[in-house]
């Protein structure tokens, strides 16, 4: 008898409405696998570009015309229950938390992944949802960051600092030793403070490129900035990263690089082992926290897409399995 589990499925691209809850084969842990019982994921900016197909290139990796995964979901956090006979790094019982980098399936009750996957032990400190918050917006910010050589003392510039990329970098850059400011809305000026922001800018009162600062580095998470007042901020040989841009930007940025003192850095982050344990020792010394705007159950896996795509998200949206 195969046994079953519940997954949010879809199997052609648009609205989220396209996600629907079924039941689906459990699957079973290789040789070199961990199968992890999901507490947890979360539903990123990543996952609804993946359902959109949008921009319309995801469909040449992905599948042309309907999706060749049918399982969404690139963080989690849960428990090992069962491990393949080759299996060294971890055993039944460990509570693990991760990414599943471009294999997805976290929108399930269950995953297998490769043990020297993306995953680490869950700090003891935080819970399930906390942790699953971690991976994508964590790693993010430090493959970005680590890209700019992040000094102490630096001043960085993080627009967007609200989202869940923006969130950690905010973390992240001053973990590092540098002077942040973040750029948000008005309601969430509070938050990133809270979170350790040196200055706070609200983007609906002020705007960032008029206020006279210059930085080393300035981070747009979310593609909503003009180019040219980013640039415009940055020091001589400072660092724009670009974490979010389609085409255009890219091709701005390397013109940009190309032909003044100033480096764009652009391009997609993907989870690694190394990210995912660095993220671990941030959290465990309580230098990294997660930031949670809203919890759906699995059941609720559209209407968390819904807010999402509006594109104003605070932190983290966070599933929680059944």
């Amino acid at each position: 008898m195969t046994l079953k589990m519940k997954a949010a499925v879809y199997s052609t691209y648009g609205a989220p409405e396209v996600l629907q809850i079924k039941e689906v084969a459990k699957p079973s842990p290789k040789d070199n696998e961990i199968l992890v019982k999901i507490h947890a994921t979360a539903v990123n900016s990543g996952d609804c570009r993946l359902r959109k197909a949008d921009p319309f290139a995801v469909r040449f990796f992905f599948g042309l015309f309907k999706p060749k995964k049918s399982i969404l979901g690139e963080v989690l956090s849960g428990e090992v229950e069962a491990v393949g006979k080759n299996v060294q790094l971890f055993k039944v019982g460990d509570l693990v938390f991760g990414s599943t980098m471009m294999n997805f399936g976290a929108y399930a009750e269950y995953t297998c992944l490769p043990e020297t996957g993306a995953l680490a032990i869950k700090p003891d400190n935080m819970s399930h949802e906390e942790a699953a918050a971690l991976p994508f917006g964590g790693s993010t910010a430090l493959h970005f960051l680590q890209k700019a050589n992040i000094q102490p003392g630096q001043k960085v510039l993080i627009y967007g600092a609200s989202g869940a990329v923006g969130a950690a970098a905010v973390q992240i850059a001053k973990y590092f030793g540098a002077d942040v400011t973040g750029v948000c809305s008005t309601a969430n000026v509070d938050m990133v403070k809270s979170i350790g922001a040196d200055h706070v800018i609200d983007y609906t009162q002020t705007d960032f490129a008029k206020t006279g600062e210059q930085y080393d580095v300035v981070y747009e998470t979310v593609n909503k900035a003009p180019f040219s007042s980013c640039v415009a901020v940055l020091k001589k040989d400072g660092t724009l990263l670009l974490g979010a841009s389609m085409l255009g930007g890219m091709l701005r940025g390397a013109w940009t690089t190309a032909t003044s003192h100033k480096k764009v850095v652009s391009g997609v982050a993907l989870g690694t082992t190394e990210s995912v344990h660095s993220l671990q020792k941030m959290a465990k010394a309580n230098k990294l926290k997660a930031v949670i705007g809203k919890k759906y159950a699995l059941a609720q896996i559209a209407e968390a897409h819904t807010y999402v795509d509006k594109g104003h998200k605070k932190g983290n949206v966070v599933i929680m399995m059944p």
